[in-house]
């Protein structure tokens, strides 16, 4: 550990994982801590965001890391979460977005409900994080914000159908943006991080559901999860490691002149055509 968070506070929202592994939120919550931060580890599923803690705890030791159940789409449970950060820890000074979803198909075929439901979760949940945060680290005069977008905010590959998906994320690197421009003066970043194809228990389970559907279940899965990993020049996917060390570098002072940025990490995918 170099300590480059030490003695900071960080709400890290989706710290836990969809499943087994290693996933965005899990990882960025764990460095966090190991860069000298105490986290405020909050997902949806309360025992996702236990063993991000139990795993911190068991690390790095007791006290640096607590769990908390919201709802990042709806307001009341927002402000109950940094509330309860604030009453735990007194600051804020890092807000770390992991949460999103994702919605096959495109205009025709997606459901009003579905778009809604999309950026309710993708969108929403980041303006609300923002809303209530970015007073306290106003009044601090310092803070960081890291929202994690996707690189499917700035490219749509032939065949594949993702329209909510693909504009919530652009909605996020907009919004991302914006609150960098307002608040710059105020000594406060706002910066995303745009991943490639990670593979993390999301698309794990994504990769399962697809399995299922075919004979040969386990030669179906490892098909899928080698598409995946020759569709980077780098020849594997990316972990949530590698997303995690991102939001370090964006979150300490290390970046104390990067705002606004929308920092791509695919491994050279966005290189292709």
């Amino acid at each position: 550990m170099s300590g480059k968070l030490k003695d900071r506070v960080a709400i890290v929202v989706g710290a836990g994982s969809s499943g087994p592994g290693w996933g965005n939120g899990k990882c960025t919550a764990i460095t966090f801590a190991r860069e000298g931060a105490k986290v405020f580890c909050v997902d949806l599923k309360r025992a996702a965001a236990e063993e991000t803690v139990g795993l911190i705890e068991k690390e790095v030791g007791p006290g640096v890391a607590v769990a908390h159940e919201a709802n990042a789409s709806h307001n009341a449970s927002v402000k109950a979460m940094v509330d309860a950060c604030m009453a735990r820890w007194g600051r804020v000074d890092i807000l770390d977005n992991n949460v999103g979803i994702g919605s096959q198909g495109g205009p025709v075929e997606l459901s009003e409900d579905e778009w809604h439901r999309v950026f309710d979760v993708n969108v929403k949940s980041f303006f609300l994080t923002a809303k209530h945060v970015l007073p306290i680290m106003e009044r601090q005069g310092k803070g960081a914000i890291v929202n994690v977008s996707s690189i499917a905010s700035i490219r749509s590959p032939k065949g594949i159908s993702y329209l909510a998906y693909n504009a919530s994320k652009g909605a996020v690197n907009s919004l991302t943006m914006a609150i960098a421009s307002q608040y710059a003066e105020k000594g406060i970043r706002c910066n995303a991080i745009l991943p490639g194809l990670m593979h993390t228990p999301m698309i794990d389970f994504l990769a399962e559901q697809y399995a299922k559907s075919e004979k040969d279940h386990n030669q179906a899965y490892e098909k899928m999860i080698a598409i995946r990993d020759r569709a980077s020049p780098t020849g594997k996917m990316g972990t949530g490691w590698d997303t995690a060390n991102a939001a370090l570098f964006l979150a300490s002072d290390q970046s104390s002149y990067v705002n606004g940025h929308l920092l791509v990490v695919d491994g050279g995918i966005t290189l292709r055509a």
